[in-house]
């Protein structure tokens, strides 16, 4: 691109640059995300833009999670191409503007990216002339170090039923207020916040957005709260679940799949059905989802301790919203899917999970039972934390893998998500996958010390 042409909002990259000046920014973080779905990336003069846009800023490709990059070589360095449309001044981060970049490797994309990744099942959906809507919730714990570890930061949140508190929700206004004022002025729409389930444990609501600009957004969450955070004292935690005893954090996943306006008519969501929840396409998505439902928990679910969270059982509040049961119901939060007017809500991922390998997950998964017509089967409209394992059974329906080692067994064995991941990055989130299951395993815990150092 030269100084001449401009970007898809129309602004050349000269004139951007000085629009930056203007608002104060100094320097460009050029930002791309890690397989574990974690912000990396460098600061770069803001005279640099136009390189950051055209050729990129170099990494050292085996110092980033995922990659499988040899140490030496042509494809040794990863750059960090600039996506100028979405510069945004961090007003948490006064003087520097954040800026996504997709990563390329000897001049091409780079098939372990996870915003390629994304980017190939958006242009599959392309393709057909349909665009994927997604609403990510992130739920996320307020904590503060102590000597024995870390507990909430607010110190006065206890109650026994803490959804909803409005004694503690107030006592965190001033990070959550600064939290959501700063995404606004990135341009999220926020429109709610709560106090979650579990003590210290909150949600920020931002409307939906296509698929790779709803990641975008989530990542740009996630930083903001780290830093306002950290500058309060305190450690924004998307850990799924922290407390045995309290809730985990789900990143529950609203989608919608939307035909691609035309020169005569407007974008129509394609879920849509004027007598049920979801049209037939609509179901055939969400029987695509059920199908790779063991598969997909390993990329929305990426954690040893995500499992802790995926489990039916008691907790603090006398139930718990992660789903363990792969099945569909109209607006039925104990089932892995909550179908909804034109559109359903996937209920299986928790904050640990990458927001651009989880959709892309899913658009595969979706795209493939829209491809082999597969039926979901009956909807669920019981309680389904109410039912017995043999009634379960009974009834045909599975469980979730019920632990990492498990659900990257099922990640390894299907086709369409180890494709949809690409050959580079399937097999990184796998090797990586085990090795942490591996460390887990021969970890010993003070609960196996209590229970059996003297035992026997």
């Amino acid at each position: 691109m030269t100084r001449a042409e401009t970007t898809a909002s129309g602004i050349s990259p000269s004139a951007l640059i000085e629009q930056l000046a203007a608002a104060g920014v100094h320097s460009l973080l050029a930002q791309f995300t890690d397989v574990h779905g974690v912000a990396r990336g460098k600061l770069v003069p803001l005279n640099q833009l136009e390189l950051l846009m055209t050729e990129g800023v170099g990494f050292a490709g085996p110092s980033i999670w995922g990659t499988g990059l040899p140490r030496t070589g042509p494809r040794a360095e990863y750059y960090g191409r600039g996506q100028i449309d979405s510069a945004r001044a961090l007003p948490w981060l006064p003087g520097i503007a954040r800026v996504v970049c997709d990563g390329h490797v000897a001049g091409l994309p780079f098939d372990a990216c996870p915003r390629q990744v994304l980017r190939r099942q958006v242009a599959r959906l392309a393709e057909r002339g349909w665009t994927l809507r997604a609403g990510i919730e992130p739920e996320f714990f307020l904590l503060r170090r102590t000597e024995g570890g870390f507990e909430p930061a607010d110190p006065f949140d206890r109650l026994d039923k803490p959804s909803y508190d409005l004694k503690s929700l107030p006592r965190q206004r001033e990070f959550l207020q600064a939290l959501a004022d700063g995404l606004a002025r990135c341009g999220l729409d926020v429109f709610q916040i709560d106090h979650e389930d579990a003590h210290g444990q909150y949600e920020l609501n931002f409307h939906h957005a296509d698929a790779l600009t709803s990641a975008d957004h989530l990542m740009l969450f996630k930083m903001a709260a780290h830093t306002l955070a950290e500058e309060r004292g305190m450690v924004f935690s998307m850990m799924p679940k922290p407390f045995a005893n309290q809730p985990g954090s789900g990143m529950h996943f609203h989608v919608s799949l939307w035909s691609e306006p035309g020169t005569a008519q407007a974008a129509a969501c394609v879920f849509d059905d004027a007598e049920q929840d979801l049209s037939p396409l609509g179901r055939h998505f969400i029987a695509g989802v059920l199908h790779h439902a063991a598969a997909l928990t390993a990329i929305g679910a990426p954690t040893v301790n995500s499992y802790k969270r995926l489990t039916v059982g008691t907790s603090i509040t006398g139930t718990t919203w992660a789903p363990a049961c792969v099945t569909h119901g109209p607006n039925n939060r104990t089932a892995l899917v909550r179908t909804l007017p034109g559109r359903f809500e996937w209920r299986a991922p928790d904050a640990s999970a990458n927001p651009y390998l989880a959709t892309a997950a899913l658009i595969a998964a979706g795209l493939d039972g829209i491809d082999r017509q597969l039926d979901p089967g009956s909807a669920c409209t019981d309680d389904l934390f109410e039912c017995s394992p043999e009634q379960l059974q009974a009834r045909g329906i599975a469980h979730l893998p019920q632990s990492l080692a498990a659900a990257i067994d099922a990640l390894e064995a299907s086709p369409v998500i180890c494709a949809a991941l690409g050959d580079t990055l399937s097999g990184e989130f796998i090797r990586l996958k085990r090795a942490e299951w591996t460390d887990y395993a021969r970890h010993v815990t003070p609960w196996e010390m209590a229970r059996y150092a003297a035992a026997f």
